[in-house]
C-alpha cells in the first residue's frame, strides 16, 4: 500500500515532470516529438529548451503549485486568495509559458477586477483551468460534491465557458480515482468522470463516454477522433491541441492504457505532438496520484526546477504541508 501522502507528493511532482519532458517540444507535430520519445526519452536522455536547462516546467504546474501554496496559507480553498496569486505570477514575470486566455485574466485581475468578473468568456475554450486543476483531486478526493464545486470555481476565475470548467472537473475527477486503491476499471473510471463533468457540461461528458471505446484503438489511430472530439473545425494545431476536450481525454488516455506504468504513461501522453507540455502534466498529475512518488524516475525529478527554485523537495514539503493542511481541517 502506498501512503496517501506519498500520492500527494507524486501528483505534484508527477505534474511537473510531464510538463518538463514535454515542455521541449510543445507545439512541435508528431514527426517531431515521436522520435523525441523513441530515441531519446525511452533511450533515458532528456534536453532542455534553450534557454532553460531540462527539468523547469512551465505555467501549467506553476499554477497548479500555486493552488497548493494558497490552501496551505488559507487553510483551504479560497478563490479571491489564488486568484491574488495568479495575477501576481503574472504581473511579476515569472510565469514561463504563458496561455493567451489565462494571461488576459492575469491581467484584469492586476487591474483589480473581481475574481468572479475576471475569467476570459466563451468562445475560448482552451485548457489553462483543466492543467491546474490536479491539486483539487488531492484536496476534496473523498467529497465529490465539493470537488466539482472548487474545480468549477478555481477555472472560472480565468475561463468561464463550461466545457473548461469541465475539463477541469475531469482532471481532478481523475485525480481522486486514481488515489483509491485497487485495480483500475477504464469503464467505470470514465464512466464516473462523465457523470461529475456532465454536471457542468454535456459536451465534455459525452467526449468522456467515448473514451473507452478509443482506448480500444492503438494511439495512432486514437489521436485523431479524440483530437477533433468536442469541435468541428481544425484550429491548425498539430496533434493535440490546446482545446480543453481533447487535450483532457489525451492525457486521460495516455494514462488508462497504462496506469501502473507512470514512464510509459507520459511517453504516450507526449508522442502526438502538440500541447505536450500540458497534456504530460495532466497525465503526470493523475499517474503521480495513483502510483506515488516512489514510481517517478528519481534521476530526473531530482532535476526538476522553476528558474533556479521549487525544485523536487521544495515541491514535496508543499504537498506534504497541504495533505497535514488538508487532514486538520
Amino acid at each position: 500500500m502506498i501512503e496517501l501522502k506519498d500520492r500527494w507528493a507524486g501528483s505534484l511532482v508527477g505534474q511537473c515532470l510531464g510538463d518538463a519532458l514535454g515542455f521541449p517540444v510543445e507545439g512541435q507535430p508528431p514527426e517531431v516529438c515521436g522520435p523525441y520519445v523513441r530515441d531519446l526519452l525511452r533511450a533515458g536522455r532528456v534536453v532542455g529548451r534553450p534557454p532553460f536547462p531540462f527539468g523547469q516546467y512551465t505555467d501549467d504546474s506553476q499554477l497548479a503549485r500555486e493552488l497548493l501554496q494558497s490552501v496551505v496559507a488559507r487553510g483551504g480553498f479560497d478563490p479571491a486568495d489564488y486568484a491574488a496569486r495568479i495575477a501576481a505570477i503574472f504581473a511579476e514575470r515569472r510565469i514561463v509559458g504563458r496561455g493567451r486566455a489565462t494571461a488576459e485574466a492575469a491581467a484584469r485581475l492586476a487591474r483589480g477586477v473581481p475574481w468572479d468578473q475576471a475569467g476570459t468568456p466563451a468562445p475560448a475554450a482552451g485548457n489553462g483551468s483543466a492543467m491546474r486543476a490536479g491539486p483539487v483531486g488531492l484536496l476534496c478526493h473523498d467529497d465529490p460534491r465539493r470537488l466539482i464545486e472548487v474545480a468549477r470555481v478555481q477555472g472560472e476565475i480565468t475561463h468561464t465557458d463550461p466545457r473548461c470548467s469541465a475539463g477541469a472537473v475531469a482532471i481532478a475527477g481523475a485525480v481522486a480515482l486514481a488515489l483509491r486503491p485497487g485495480p483500475v476499471d477504464p469503464a467505470a473510471f470514465c464512466g464516473q468522470l462523465a457523470a461529475w463533468a456532465g454536471e457542468v457540461d454535456a459536451t465534455v461528458a459525452g467526449a468522456l463516454t467515448a473514451l473507452p471505446g478509443w482506448l480500444a484503438l492503438p494511439p495512432d489511430e486514437a489521436v485523431a477522433p479524440i483530437a477533433r472530439a468536442g469541435r468541428d473545425l481544425d484550429d491548425g494545431w498539430p496533434g493535440i491541441s490546446p482545446f480543453v476536450i481533447g487535450s483532457v481525454v489525451w492525457s486521460l488516455y495516455a494514462f488508462l492504457r497504462a496506469p501502473d506504468d507512470p514512464w510509459a504513461a507520459l511517453c504516450l501522453a507526449i508522442e502526438p505532438g502538440g500541447d505536450v507540455d500540458t497534456t504530460a502534466a495532466m497525465t503526470g498529475a493523475v499517474a503521480g496520484a495513483r502510483c506515488g512518488l516512489g514510481a517517478l524516475p528519481a534521476a530526473l525529478t531530482a532535476r526538476l526546477t522553476d528558474q533556479g527554485t521549487w525544485g523536487r523537495e521544495a515541491l514535496v514539503a508543499l504537498a506534504e504541508a497541504a495533505y497535514a493542511a488538508r487532514e486538520r481541517s
